[in-house]
């Protein structure tokens, strides 16, 4: 088959979708298909990857994010020789999948990854939660109509997707991680970084982004090191640089500031060895669909601390994999710190997280995906482009 992914940001941009985009992108490859990646952003960016197809568009900021309601003539006209296209974001890149490739009847999956609900509350405080509430429930449901499958990362997800008055049939399909890079990995040595054999080392891997929630795991990890004193946090990642810097004073105004590490940006090939130097790994985070930091770092044997929710709930088993606490501040610093103090515990959930990771192996997921593809491919019905096609790319080329 010849897969088309859209996504509205890729590399150099890090999210978890990306990462699960290429891996992907790298195992549909290994079972034999051709797959493109199409996105915006800088034409001249040097991919290190094949078929990544870039049209241009407004830089927004620094963020990484390029704005386009288009894509270029030869990008348009590649999608539409595609089986089947898998878009991964339903604003410009789900318009552009409907308008490019439904009037080819080239089947349409849609993977929501993201609480938009939350993110709207995070980033538009000022908007009242019916408006965005109303704005969603009018814009998800006909899209997802539009589609031909509805695809969400967890169980929970769908939930809310329900609860956005989405009636279409959704399939839950894990998004898979290469569990070989983060199972039986050489931990990096504790020493090089500065750390002794004895520290407790709690670790958050991800974006230092609004909605990760990061002041509350900060906060937390001061009352934790007030009683422990050999803890120390690791902060593995990066963000908007504003945003980075606001969360960099935090943490030097707290009394327990040489304890907590800020490391930047990793490449992705270093993250496996940083977290089996570490003993737990926390998030704060409530807006995640499917935490692929949470399940890598189960795949690297690690018990989890986090917050009761979709996504981090439907995967971290309470007291057996890790601990969710509520939002309540001092109930989850309670848990880490028990966390924390118990070797035993944590010898065992991290036997259970390391078990528990195999059900996210990307040789599963891809297959389970890719059986939906076949599906689909085989019961769409055979491509004609019809007169309203045709005027629509004689006037595009004519504007081009």
């Amino acid at each position: 088959m010849r897969i088309g992914i859209m996504v509205d940001s890729y590399k150099p941009y890090i999210s978890g979708i990306t990462n699960h985009v290429e891996v992907n992108k790298e195992y549909f490859e290994k079972a034999g298909h051709e797959v493109f990646v199409f996105t915006f952003g800088d034409e001249d960016y040097k991919d290190t990857e094949a078929n990544i197809i870039r049209s241009p568009g407004l830089p927004l900021a620094d963020t990484g994010f390029y704005l386009s309601m288009r894509y270029s003539r030869w990008a348009k006209q590649l999608l539409q020789s595609m089986d089947i296209v898998h878009v991964h974001h339903p604003f410009l890149s789900g318009r552009l999948a409907l308008r490019y490739c439904r009037p080819v009847q080239i089947p349409i999956v849609y993977t929501n990854h993201t609480r938009y609900d939350l993110y709207a509350q995070t980033y538009l405080p000022m908007m009242p939660e019916e408006v965005s509430q109303g704005l969603l429930q009018s814009y998800l449901p006909p899209f997802c109509k539009s589609v031909d499958l509805v695809v969400t990362p967890s169980a929970g997800m769908g939930e809310v997707l329900r609860e956005l008055k989405v009636d279409s049939h959704i399939e839950v399909v894990p998004n898979g991680v290469d569990m070989k890079s983060f199972q039986n990995v050489h931990a990096l040595p504790r020493a090089e970084m500065g750390f002794k054999t004895e520290d407790i080392l709690i670790v958050y891997a991800g974006r230092i982004a609004l909605e990760k929630n990061i002041p509350f795991l900060i906060e937390s990890f001061s009352g934790v090191a007030q009683a422990i004193p050999n803890a120390h946090l690791i902060l593995i990642g990066g963000g908007v640089q504003p945003y980075e810097e606001e969360i960099q004073e935090m943490v030097q105004a707290q009394s327990v500031a040489d304890r907590i590490h800020m490391t930047g940006r990793l490449p992705y090939d270093k993250l496996p060895a940083y977290l089996a130097m570490c003993d737990i790994f926390a998030t704060a985070s409530i807006t995640e669909v499917h935490p692929l930091s949470v399940i890598e770092a189960m795949g690297a044997g690690l018990p989890v601390m986090g917050i009761h929710s979709v996504g981090v709930g439907d995967t971290v088993e309470d007291g057996v994999t890790g601990f969710l606490a509520t939002r309540d501040i001092a109930a989850f610093t309670a848990k880490l710190t028990r966390l924390c103090l118990d070797a035993e515990l944590r010898k065992q959930m991290s036997h259970s997280s390391l078990e528990a990771s195999s059900a996210y192996a990307i040789e599963r997921t891809t297959k389970i995906m890719l059986s939906h593809y076949e599906r689909l491919v085989r019961d769409s019905k055979p491509r004609k482009s019809s007169l309203r096609t045709r005027l629509r790319g004689v006037v595009e080329r004519f504007l081009s």
